[in-house]
């Protein structure tokens, strides 16, 4: 009876919060979608005939792009796992995990373009603040995925560890990593793919990447050129996602 009165008072209180916010969202506006049908035809009509005169241009900033996801995943992922380790509660004392979360927190709640403003400050314009910016919002996303996955894992091999008498250091590598090293990869791949658009997105504010040539474009009224460059965007992210899922079928 308790459980059943507290799923009633969630759910009850998640559609509560769906009324109250239909106001404060708007979406009694969402008419104006079929108002200025003229305005939206003509846009309609320049985003359905990309123009890849700059080809070349998109491409390479593109892989630019995926260059700078890649690399700030990569240093994310070396920072999230002793971030993950010292987070769980099942390897770590409360000392140790409390500080950890909430950095972990605070790295989270920080957007990537706030972030990035502030690198972009520091070192100046390019593809560095991007890779630090989403390194660092990585991190701390990265680091609570691997500290549930580490607070999930099977306690038997860690204690068969310690009944040879080994360190904590040793728990962790011979009982707690080889469990977990396989969904470890899998979110850093996920979070890799994320990592695609969200560079994208940086490159607004000068992070580097395609960004940079579709917020130029954008100001232009150069929609043929926009619609080219979201075809380049959306062509590298489904290939990412596809050898993604290959190397997850070939993990998990």
């Amino acid at each position: 009876m308790g459980a059943w009165a507290l799923d009633i008072l969630i759910w009850g209180g998640v559609g509560a919060v769906l009324v109250y916010s239909f106001g404060p969202v708007e979406l009694v506006n969402v008419t104006k979608l079929f108002s200025n049908n003229e305005h939206t035809q003509n846009f309609a009509r320049e985003l359905l005939r990309p123009d890849f005169t700059d080809w070349k241009l998109f491409v390479s900033k593109m892989w630019e792009t995926v260059q700078i996801a890649l690399w700030g995943t990569f240093i994310a992922v070396f920072a999230a796992i002793p971030m993950g380790l010292a987070a769980a509660r099942n390897i770590a004392p409360f000392w140790v995990v409390t500080p950890v979360r909430w950095l972990m927190n605070l790295l989270r709640s920080i957007p990537d373009l706030v972030i990035g403003l502030l690198f972009v400050v520091a070192v100046g314009l390019g593809p560095l603040a991007g890779v630090l910016a989403i390194a660092l919002n990585t991190a701390g996303v990265l680091a609570k995925l691997f500290s549930e996955a580490v607070e999930s894992i099977d306690k038997g091999p860690v204690e068969g560890v310690r009944a040879t008498g080994a360190t904590k250091l040793h728990e962790i590598v011979w009982g707690v990593i080889p469990q977990v090293a396989p969904l470890w990869t899998s979110f850093a791949l996920y979070r890799f793919e994320s990592n695609s658009r969200s560079a994208t997105v940086l490159g607004l504010i000068g992070a580097g990447g395609i960004g940079q040539v579709l917020f130029d474009s954008m100001n232009a009224f150069d929609f043929r050129a926009v619609s080219a460059i979201v075809v380049v965007v959306v062509v590298a992210v489904t290939l990412i996602d596809m050898l993604s899922q290959a190397m997850r079928k070939r993990l998990l």
